[in-house]
């Protein structure tokens, strides 16, 4: 996102529009600037702010003729007056931060809009957990804070290195450029974006050695983990295999999600038996 210094009058309403704190108003040339490391390309800003078209050389003078006698002006806190923002055209590897940052944009990758995967939301059709297994959600970034790739690269390398299940359908999968290693495409490393989530699964045997080695990179990266586990319940909807485990780690239990099975497919496919060629007599 780029910030036209013609149009802009250093109103200051963008600045608190922006959840990264990436827009400030330079006191050198008097502007409202996007810095631009640490954009994440949101869309924020733009689609935030109603895009008034004020001519601003008008704003700008009777700013400064208010400033003079002592009377404050300023447009609405919600407004851009100018429409100073300014869109790019985001190449690669650029155009990441938008697909992981602005929830409207699917990702090429899943289709998916927002961070790009439903977790386990549609575990009842997808059947991404299945009994005996445990499915983690690894979230960075959130609220508001953002994260770097080779932030999430900390943890995706420490759980190959244990040889978990990568979740296929997930964006941040399908950027590793090995699974086995974890290790991230190089030219994205210095990216930043909103948030991300890495998914995993396990055998529910192995539920507090993956808590214990999530504690152990959280703290070597700088931004904001956040854990989700998903696990497949009894007949009668509850949960007594894993929540011992996590109450044994000192967790207090709020079930988030529950899928009720309402769109599990119950119809199986008819197998249609094969009818034998008829055979022409002989003659």
């Amino acid at each position: 996102m780029r910030i036209d210094p013609q149009k802009c009058v250093a109103c200051g309403n963008c600045t608190y529009v922006c959840p990264m704190g990436a827009i400030y108003v330079d006191p050198v040339i008097k502007r409202a600037t996007v810095d631009r490391d640490e954009c994440v390309e949101c869309y924020a800003c733009y689609n935030g702010l109603s895009q008034e078209h004020l001519n601003p050389t008008i704003v700008r003078t009777m700013r400064k003729v208010f400033q003079f006698l002592r009377i404050r002006f300023e447009p609405e806190p919600d407004v851009c007056p100018t429409a100073a923002f300014s869109p790019e055209d985001l190449v690669w590897p650029r155009v990441v931060r938008r697909a992981f940052s602005d929830p409207r944009v699917p990702h090429e990758s899943t289709g998916v809009e927002g961070r790009g995967t439903e977790e386990v939301k549609t575990n009842d059709v997808s059947g991404r957990v299945v009994v005996g297994e445990v499915g983690f959600t690894i979230e960075f970034g959130r609220p508001g804070v953002g994260v770097r790739f080779h932030e999430i690269q900390k943890m995706t390398m420490r759980m190959a290195q244990a040889g978990v299940t990568f979740e296929k359908k997930n964006p941040v999968t399908t950027l590793l450029k090995d699974v086995a290693t974890g290790e991230i495409r190089e030219d994205i490393l210095d990216e930043k974006i909103m948030s991300a989530i890495v998914e995993i699964k396990v055998p529910v045997a192995r539920t507090e050695e993956v808590i214990r080695m999530v504690w152990e990179v959280e703290k070597q990266v700088d931004t904001v983990v956040c854990l989700g586990v998903g696990t497949r319940c009894d007949e009668n909807g509850e949960d007594h295999v894993v929540a011992p485990i996590l109450e044994k780690l000192g967790y207090h239990l709020d079930r988030a999600k529950t899928n009720i099975g309402l769109g599990r497919i119950t119809n199986k496919p008819v197998e249609t038996s094969k009818q034998p060629e008829p055979v022409a007599a002989g003659s």
